[in-house]
């Protein structure tokens, strides 16, 4: 059967009612009782049809015809209805919400152990658990998840730290841990954000599940991990070592991009999981640790200030040695944190209105400037290098919400209703659009956007 959404007039494939009708029934009462046929073999043959079977035959026309007119005109107008544009910003988060979740719960598959994993994308293609995408949509969508998902994943994450400290970049469907981006194949050394992830399962998983258990499982391995974050010890900013021909990726959405030096985006979540580790520590009774990580993450935030800033450009650049470039996402995601202070905030907030057009494709967002490339990373205008994510664009909403509130708006309903048309694509640029139904694209911007409107929430109380 074809079917019924290529029958409506938006549907791409299109075929006459009569056409339906000879298709299915060839014989359909408006022919003679008595028709000449040909056999496969080319011969002649009649045939007799009894009245019983002229009856039945006639029965399904009839149901066929109201059938496809109900298609083409009830049917119409709901899918009308259906495909019509999202005008409000409590629309378009409902709207997300119920999407992320769909994502979510038709990604899962199982692993050999039994533990529910839930990969980036719907349906083969990343064929392993991977912590970062996994950590991007409880922030976004958590309650997609049942609470043994939620402490099973967590222990996973946990307990695949390794014994240096190690966090993972993925985990086989076998329970292998991956340390390294493309199944262990980059770099010389553990992705460089690996830690940071493992602590924000954790953070999310055991506020949403208050498992005292869990708590007391996870902290010394999560003080483990952190402690095992590569960083520069003059600046505390995790560092990716340039003596090295390729020591290690950063940042997983920018694991083909080769940076080195004090990296950006790596060490806003250092400060993030310092944050974080702090809560989970002071959950735990155990104050002196939880104060130590707290004043980490305030130091580190003090030298993203200082060193990655970039006054003139009004963005913060990605490294400090190796792909220098001005990175809108780590722009974006330091106002999001808190960690940019009052005036970098309202900078990169005049920079996103200003160069709006360069940087966002349907409510999308690139990782560099309009018309800038990586010093050295994967082809231009694709992935990870010109093409436009869906991932960063609630810390970018939330950030040029502070230069500009309606042109906010209009990025998430423009991000929402390509969604609705094409589906949460992991990336997109042009006409062409890479793997749909990607968590992350569908997951994390919820996050964001709900800070947003938070925000504005309580200075209209003000």
């Amino acid at each position: 059967m074809i079917p019924f959404r290529h029958l409506l007039i938006h549907g791409k494939a299109r075929i006459s009612f009569t056409e339906k009708l000879r298709t299915e029934f060839p014989n359909h009462g408006l022919v003679p009782t008595r028709c000449p046929q040909r056999s496969s073999h080319g011969t002649g043959r009649t045939y007799m049809r009894t009245k019983s079977q002229r009856l039945r035959e006639m029965t399904r026309m009839i149901a066929l015809a109201i059938a496809v007119f109900t298609c083409f005109v009830v049917g119409g107008f709901a899918e009308e209805n259906m495909d019509a544009p999202i005008a409000d910003i409590s629309g378009a988060v409902s709207w997300l919400e119920k999407e992320a979740d769909r994502i979510v719960r038709a990604s899962k598959r199982e692993m050999i152990d039994g533990t529910s994993a839930f990969p980036p994308q719907v349906g083969i293609g990343y064929e392993a658990f991977w912590l970062r995408d996994y950590e991007y949509t409880l922030e976004g969508s958590i309650a997609s998840y049942s609470d043994k998902e939620l402490t099973d994943a967590c222990r996973l994450f946990v307990r695949s730290v390794r014994s240096d400290g190690a966090g993972v970049d993925c985990v086989k469907f076998d329970g292998t841990p991956i340390y390294k981006p493309g199944f262990g194949s980059m770099g010389e050394n553990p992705v460089a954000d690996g830690s940071q992830f493992t602590v924000g399962v954790a953070f999310h998983t055991y506020r949403k599940t208050n498992d005292a258990t869990l708590l007391s499982e996870m902290l010394t391995p999560l003080v483990k991990t952190m402690t095992a974050v590569p960083r520069n010890t003059s600046t505390g900013l995790v560092h990716i070592d340039p003596t090295q021909s390729w020591d290690r990726c950063p940042y997983g959405f920018t694991d083909t991009i080769r940076k080195q030096g004090d990296e950006l985006f790596c060490s806003l979540l250092y400060v993030q999981a310092c944050r974080q580790l702090s809560d989970l520590l002071h959950a735990g009774q155990r104050e002196d640790e939880a104060c130590k990580w707290k004043e980490e993450a305030g130091r580190v935030a003090a030298s993203v200030r200082k060193v990655f800033w970039d006054a003139d450009a009004g963005l913060f650049r990605a490294a400090t040695i190796k792909c220098r470039e001005h990175d809108i996402w780590g722009s974006a995601f330091a106002v999001f944190l808190g960690v940019a202070d009052a005036g970098q905030s309202q900078a990169v907030a005049r920079y996103f209105k200003t160069h709006y057009d360069q940087i966002v494709q349907q409510g999308q967002i690139r990782h560099l400037p309009g018309g800038v490339f990586w010093e050295q990373g994967c082809a231009r205008d694709e992935y990870q290098n010109g093409a436009y994510w869906a991932t960063p664009a609630g810390w970018f909403v939330y950030t040029l919400d502070l230069a500009d509130p309606m042109l906010a708006n209009r990025t998430i309903l423009d991000l929402v209703n390509d969604f609705k048309k094409h589906g949460a694509c992991e990336w997109i640029i042009g006409e062409r659009r890479q793997l749909p139904n990607y968590l992350a694209s569908a997951g994390l911007p919820l996050d964001g956007i709900r800070a947003m409107l938070e925000r504005r929430k309580k200075a209209q109380h003000r």
